[in-house]
């Protein structure tokens, strides 16, 4: 990645504005706390957040028959421009009078459209210029450098904040889609990427013929149902993910009132889960020879393992240990299953395929904290974690138990 002639010309582009994005964890709603009308806060900060992520689904599906085609760089370049240009905006709107709460909203669904096709495009670009044995390597460098920028942005929007408001900040955030805009046009400039062949170089690559591949150009929707590989890679993380909802909701009722706990303990919490997910993305770029399909499985499963702490009430230090646990544990999904989507998909329906994935997954985690809402008011925090930690694990068992039959059938490895 750092030695790579494209690659490592984007990388400085990439942590500037996943920095950027950390920013504005804090900085979104801060903004429409200050624009709200003061009897509806909650409900607009709410939207506001909502508005920022979920659009990217409808991206994925809207613009499909126009995208698919496009290079990875080309799409990732796209979505930087649109983002740079939204987002950016919102300043502009401020400075001219003319920012309110519903504008401001508006302005954050437009900048999040082309996000699964950001996405896609980062990580089809990987597969394109990189030999299949060095994917999850590289996988490991993007979800580290996010996972780090998610604990280092909000404490630097939120000292930001308090000099230039959270109309700077987002000011900010633009300003560094701007530079990541500019780094992908560099790629593209230094060189097209040539796709590598899948399974190159891999000890563990697939040694069974693919099903019969989806036409060239068909969309990621049917290229997925066309193969059970990518059908079950699927649900497993719209499971894994939407899962991890209702955690966030539990979660600060469970330290308030059930603990006694402040914020700072809160804050403690959520380090602790940071720290662990940037540890398991530092560790995952060395698990390369790992068979993917266990190792992937295996993480669901630890991470259900490792919130039971939480769940079955635990002393305070033990659940914070099982807490971090459960970070490092995360820190590796999103680049092992991106890992078999790459090695999985065939080249040509990459893009498209991972957009579809994206836009499946990014209304998991918002699914998962709506439902999280009801049934924390039903069974209470605490049996919430638990049952969070009881589901995923569950789901881990049965995808392993799926795997090993594969395995056996000579299928999947």
């Amino acid at each position: 990645m750092f030695t790579h002639p494209v690659l490592r010309r984007i990388l400085p582009g990439f942590a500037l504005s996943s920095l950027g994005d950390g920013m504005a964890v804090v900085a979104v709603p801060w903004l429409a706390l200050e624009l709200a009308p003061a009897d509806r806060q909650g409900t607009w900060v709410a939207v506001a957040v909502a508005a920022y992520t979920l659009p990217a689904a409808a991206g994925a599906v809207l613009f499909g028959r126009w995208l698919r085609r496009h290079g990875g760089a080309r799409l990732a370049g796209w979505d930087a421009v649109l983002r740079a240009g939204a987002l950016g905006a919102i300043p502009v709107a401020h400075l001219l009078g003319a920012l309110t709460i519903g504008v401001f909203v508006a302005l954050l669904a437009l900048s999040a459209l082309l996000h699964s096709w950001g996405t896609a495009g980062r990580y089809t670009l990987l597969a394109q210029v990189l030999p299949a044995r060095h994917h999850l390597a590289a996988n490991a460098v993007l979800t580290t450098l996010a996972e780090l920028a998610i604990v280092l942005g909000p404490p630097v929007g939120a000292a930001l904040i308090g000099g230039i408001g959270a109309v700077g900040v987002l000011a900010v955030d633009a300003l560094t889609f701007a530079v990541l805009a500019l780094t992908y046009r560099w790629a593209i400039a230094a060189g097209r990427p040539t796709p590598a062949p899948v399974g190159a170089g891999v000890p563990d690559a697939p040694a069974v013929p693919r099903p019969d591949p989806a036409p060239a150009g068909a969309s990621g929707w049917r290229t997925i149902r066309s193969d059970p590989r990518l059908l079950g890679l699927l649900l497993l993380s719209f499971g894994f993910f939407a899962l991890y909802g209702p955690i966030q909701v539990a979660l600060p009722l469970h330290v308030s009132q059930d603990l006694g706990g402040s914020a700072g303990d809160l804050a403690a919490h959520y380090t602790a889960f940071g720290a662990g997910a940037v540890a398991g993305g530092l560790v995952t770029g060395y698990l390369r020879r790992w068979p993917l399909w266990p190792l992937t499985v295996g993480i669901v499963v630890c991470f259900g393992l490792t919130l039971l702490p939480l769940g079955l009430g635990a002393p305070p230090p033990v659940a914070l240990a099982g807490f971090a646990l459960a970070g490092l544990s995360w820190g590796p999904y999103l680049s092992t299953s991106m890992a078999l989507f790459q090695r999985v998909t065939p080249p040509e329906s990459l893009s498209p395929v991972l957009a579809a994935n994206g836009a499946v997954t990014v209304v998991a985690v918002p699914l998962g904290v709506l439902a999280g809402g009801p049934l924390t008011a039903l069974v209470g925090a605490r049996s919430t974690l638990l049952l969070t930690a009881v589901g995923t694990l569950l789901l881990g068992l049965v995808a392993l138990g799926y795997t090993v039959l594969r395995h056996r059938a000579g299928r999947i490895r």
